[in-house]
């Protein structure tokens, strides 16, 4: 449910919003956020308000309910010995019933917070199987707080972490709902989990990386999964990236599609920040679920 109070990007200068940017991703921390937004600070409206402004508020987000009767969850935990050891995960299903197509859904840096939980819904509500493991189960789960949540992730190992969502994708095979098709779809860090996994999964059927960092151009040639990738036009640091990797994927004659959103910010599609874009944001899910209904039905 969206809030028509809401702020937007358009509501702030895009420095303040490179700058949340530097922040979300633990290049600078709260003391310099807050510092640098002071550059931003109008009249009657401190560096403080400016950053707490641009935090998650998940009040504006559920789109589907945990108890919307389309859909049936539960919490799993499943093993992952190559990675930092059990993880749980929330399991969204049409309640419906039959056999399904599965996704994996991989969080943002942060661990699974309520809009990770969220798309998960969104994929049962749209007739998928999905599971969304919190990379954080091996600290005690997400712990409520972004912040926190971006701290503790940047204690693990990046590696380990991976290798729980492919744990999570060799879990996910074994459930006797699924038709056997397993796509992954993962937003910011979780992008660049959905390249890494396309890579080193033979037999993904799907991925849909959400601007997230492309894997090394030697690697791209063991890519077999048909990939639709997403990125903000103005998260720059990443879209001077991508050539390259369009290049290797085009070389090895790969199966993909690619779409840069004008005027849109990282983490577009995160309707619970100012950087959300709704056109971009709703644009990039529609292609996102007609994909899966093309590669796992």
């Amino acid at each position: 449910m969206q809030d028509a109070k809401r702020k937007t990007a358009r509501d702030f200068d895009q420095g303040l919003l490179d700058l949340y940017d530097d922040f979300c991703h633990g290049r600078i921390d709260r003391r310099q956020f807050i510092v640098g937004a002071g550059a931003f600070a109008g009249a009657g409206v401190s560096a403080t308000a400016l950053v707490e402004m641009l935090m998650p508020n998940y009040a504006l987000a559920q789109q589907v309910a945990p108890g919307d009767p389309r859909i049936k969850t539960s919490v799993v935990t499943f093993d992952s010995p190559k990675g930092n050891g059990p993880t749980r995960a929330l399991l969204a299903k049409p309640a419906s019933g039959g056999k399904r197509g599965g996704i994996i859904v991989v969080h943002e840096n942060r661990g699974l917070n309520p809009y990770i939980e969220d798309v998960a819904r969104r994929l049962a509500a749209a007739g998928f199987i999905a599971l969304a493991p919190d990379g954080l189960s091996s600290l005690g789960g997400y712990p409520g707080d972004d912040e926190k949540g971006r701290d503790m992730q940047a204690k693990l190992e990046s590696g380990k972490l991976t290798m729980d969502f492919v744990a999570a994708f060799e879990w996910l095979k074994k459930d006797p709902d699924v038709n056997g098709k397993i796509g992954v779809v993962g937003f910011c860090f979780g992008g660049s989990v959905v390249n890494q996994m396309a890579v080193m999964l033979p037999d993904l059927a799907a991925a849909v990386p959400y601007y997230g960092a492309a894997p090394k151009a030697d690697d791209v040639a063991r890519i077999k999964a048909p990939l639709l990738i997403h990125h903000a036009a103005l998260d720059t640091r990443l879209v001077e990236g991508f050539p390259a990797y369009e290049t290797a994927l085009k070389a090895g004659g790969k199966s993909y599609e690619a779409f840069i959103y004008p005027g849109a910010n990282h983490g577009f599609h995160n309707d619970t920040t100012p950087r959300y874009d709704k056109a971009a944001g709703e644009l990039s899910w529609d292609r996102t679920i007609a994909f899966f209904k093309k590669t796992l039905v």
